[in-house]
C-alpha cells in the first residue's frame, strides 16, 4: 500500500508536528491505513517536552521528498544464485520476453553480476570450437539432461571435467576418445562402452539406452549417466549445465541503489549502453532491475500539507510529489498542484484546532493522550490565547481537548512555557528552531521566534544572535532578518533586527536601538509582523 506522508513546514514548531500526527492518526482511523507523520526538522525542546508528557514518539525524519529509485515500478525478475544452471537462467527469459537481464547473486544474495541472453548466446557459440567443460558440478548435468547416475565410481563424483565427445558409429579402429578427461556420449555402442570403460573416460552418457549389466560391472572410475535425449540435444543441453556465475559479466556493473535520486540516475542512465541495472536495498542485497522506460514516468510521492502552504516552508522536492490535501491557518501562498486537490484554511490560532474540529465532524473523539496533546498544540501556538490569531473557537476546542484528556489547561501552560532553554544550548540551535523565509513583493526576508518567560536572559546573548543573523543574511541574500523573543508573561515581544532598518522602522513605527526594539502586544509573526511588512511592500 503506497504511503501518504502527512507533513509540517520546515523547523517544526509543536503544532506542525502534533498537526501532522493528529490528521494522519485520523486518517488511519478512519480506514486509510497509509497516512504517516512526518516532520522536516530537528524537534524543539517544547515540542519534546509535550511529546514526551503524553507519550508519543516523534514522527518519521525525511530530508526531502524527491522520487527515489523506490518510489519506481521497477521489474522484479527472477535473482539466481550463482550456482543456478544456465539452462534455468534462459527458461526463466524465455517465460518473461521483457526480462533483458537477470541478477545473479552469491549465497548471501549480494550482487556478482548480471547475465543477458547475450551473454548466453556468446558462450553457446564458444563451445563450437572449444568443447570442454571444467569442474561442472554433477547436480547441475544431472538436472539439465533429466538424467540418471547408473553407477558408483570408487571416489565420490561432486564435480566433472572433460572435453565434450559425440560418439558416432566408426569403421575405423580409433575411437573419438583420447584422454581420461572426456565426457562421451553415446547410444547403443556396446563395443564403444566397453572401450570407453577400459580406457577410463571421466563420463559416459547414455542416450536412450539400457546400460549393459557386465559394463556396469566393469566401470569403476567411470561415471555412467542415463538421459532420455538423443545424442545431439545432450550434447546441446550438457553446455547448459554450466553455473550462470561464470557467464554472468562481473567488471563495471552499473548499480542503484532504493534510496538512490531519479535526476541522478537518469544521468548516470544516459550517459551509458546497459539495458537493465541492478537495484539494492540497504543491505547490498539485490530486489529488483532497472530500465530507461522505468524512468519515462516515475510515481510521485503523496503528501498532505499541514500548517503551511508556501513552497519555500514546505518539504524540498515538493515539485516531484502529488500534494493530496492542504489543513492550514496561514495566508494563501505559492503551492501549485496538478490536479484539484482538499484545501482546509481558517481563521483560527492553531491547525491543531482544524483538526481536532475534523475528529469532531466525523464523529470520531480521539485518545485521551492524542486530545491532551492537541490540546497543548492549541496552548503553544495561541501562546495561551493571548496571541492576537487567537480565537474564541481555538479556546473552546482546547477546553473540549483538555476534558478528554482530563487536565487542567492553565497548569498544562505553565508547564509548557516554563521549561527552561539550557543556558549552554547553541545559539543557532535556538535561532534555527522557529526560523521561517519569506518572499513578498520582490523581498526575501527571514523572521526567527522564540517563546519563552523571560527574554531579557536570552538577550544576554544578545551579540551572539546578531553575528549569526547577519550571516544568515549574507548567506542567503535576504535584505532583512528578524528574531522574535515573545514574552509570554510581558504579553509582547523584543525584537532583534539586521538589514533594512529603515524598513523597519517604517512597518512598525518604531525606532531600533543598536538592532533592537519592543513591540507590546505583539505575539504573532503570521498576524502582526508578516502583514505589517506586507502592506509595507504593497
Amino acid at each position: 500500500m503506497e504511503k501518504i506522508y502527512v507533513t509540517g513546514h520546515r523547523n517544526p514548531d509543536t503544532d506542525s508536528v502534533v498537526s501532522a500526527m493528529a490528521y494522519a492518526a485520523l486518517q488511519n482511523a478512519l480506514g486509510n491505513r497509509q497516512y504517516t507523520a512526518a516532520r522536516l526538522g530537528h524537534l524543539s525542546d517544547e515540542t519534546r517536552l509535550i511529546l514526551s508528557r503524553f507519550g508519543f514518539e516523534p514522527p518519521l525524519f525525511v530530508k526531502n521528498m524527491r522520487t527515489q529509485v523506490q518510489d519506481l515500478d521497477f521489474d522484479v525478475p527472477p535473482i539466481l544464485n550463482e550456482a543456478v544452471t544456465v539452462s534455468r537462467a534462459w527458461s526463466a527469459m524465455q517465460e518473461d520476453e521483457q526480462i533483458s537481464a537477470i541478477p545473479v547473486t552469491d549465497d548471501e544474495g549480494h550482487l556478482l553480476g548480471m547475465l543477458t541472453a547475450g551473454d548466453i548466446a556468446a558462450f553457446d557459440m564458444r563451445t563450437i570450437e572449444a568443447p570442454d567443460l571444467r569442474d561442472i558440478p554433477l547436480f547441475n548435468i544431472l538436472s539439465v539432461l533429466e538424467g540418471q547416475l547408473l553407477n558408483e565410481t570408487e571416489d565420490v563424483v561432486n564435480t566433472l571435467s572433460g572435453e565434450v565427445v559425440l560418439a558416432l558409429p566408426q569403421s575405423g579402429e580409433l575411437p573419438p576418445f583420447r584422454r581420461r578427461e572426456t565426457i562421451l556420449i553415446c547410444g547403443n555402442q556396446p563395443e564403444m562402452l566397453r572401450r570407453a570403460v577400459e580406457f577410463g573416460v571421466a563420463c559416459i552418457v547414455l542416450c536412450q539406452t539400457e546400460l549393459p549389466e557386465e559394463i556396469r560391472s566393469q566401470a569403476r572410475s567411470t561415471c555412467i549417466i542415463s538421459t532420455p535425449y538423443d545424442g545431439y540435444r545432450a550434447v546441446r543441453r550438457i553446455f547448459q549445465a554450466i553455473p550462470v556465475g561464470r557467464l554472468a559479466c562481473q567488471e563495471n556493473v552499473t548499480a542503484f541503489h532504493l534510496e538512490d535520486y531519479i535526476d541522478d540516475v537518469r544521468e548516470v542512465v544516459l550517459q551509458s549502453r546497459y539495458r537493465s541495472y541492478p537495484i539494492l536495498d540497504s543491505q547490498e542485497k539485490v530486489v529488483g532491475t532497472l530500465s530507461r522506460y522505468h524512468l519515462i514516468k516515475p510515481r510521485r510521492k503523496k503528501v498532505v500539507l499541514v500548517d503551511h502552504n508556501e513552497a519555500a516552508q514546505s518539504v524540498p522536492g515538493l515539485e516531484q510529489t502529488d500534494v493530496m490535501a492542504i489543513i492550514d491557518h496561514h495566508r494563501l501562498a505559492d503551492i501549485q498542484t496538478k490536479n484539484p486537490i482538499y484545501v482546509r484554511n481558517e481563521p483560527v490560532g492553531s491547525t491543531c484546532t482544524i483538526v481536532a474540529g475534523m475528529y469532531q465532524e466525523r464523529g470520531l473523539m480521539p485518545s485521551p493522550k492524542l486530545a491532551g496533546l492537541m490540546a497543548a498544540a492549541i496552548i503553544s501556538d495561541t501562546v495561551l490565547f493571548k496571541s492576537p490569531t487567537s480565537t474564541a473557537r481555538d479556546r473552546r476546542m482546547a477546553e473540549r481537548m483538555a476534558h478528554i484528556a482530563d487536565l487542567s489547561l492553565t497548569e498544562l501552560g505553565q508547564e509548557i512555557f516554563s521549561a527552561s532553554t539550557p543556558e549552554d544550548k547553541p545559539v543557532e540551535e535556538l535561532f534555527r528552531t522557529d526560523f521561517k523565509e519569506f518572499h513578498i513583493a520582490g523581498h526575501n526576508f527571514g523572521v526567527s521566534q522564540i517563546t519563552c518567560t523571560d527574554s531579557d536572559r536570552h538577550l544576554q546573548r544578545k551579540e551572539e544572535f546578531l553575528r549569526l543573523m547577519e550571516k544568515t543574511r549574507g548567506e542567503r541574500g535576504y535584505s532583512m532578518v528578524l528574531l522574535m523573543l515573545t514574552d509570554v508573561l510581558l504579553e509582547g515581544s523584543k525584537i532583534l533586527c539586521v538589514g533594512s532598518e529603515d524598513t523597519f522602522r517604517k512597518a512598525f513605527n518604531t525606532e531600533l536601538k543598536e538592532h533592537e526594539a519592543f513591540l507590546p502586544h505583539v505575539m504573532s509573526r503570521k498576524m502582526q509582523i508578516i502583514p505589517m511588512l506586507s502592506a509595507l511592500w504593497g
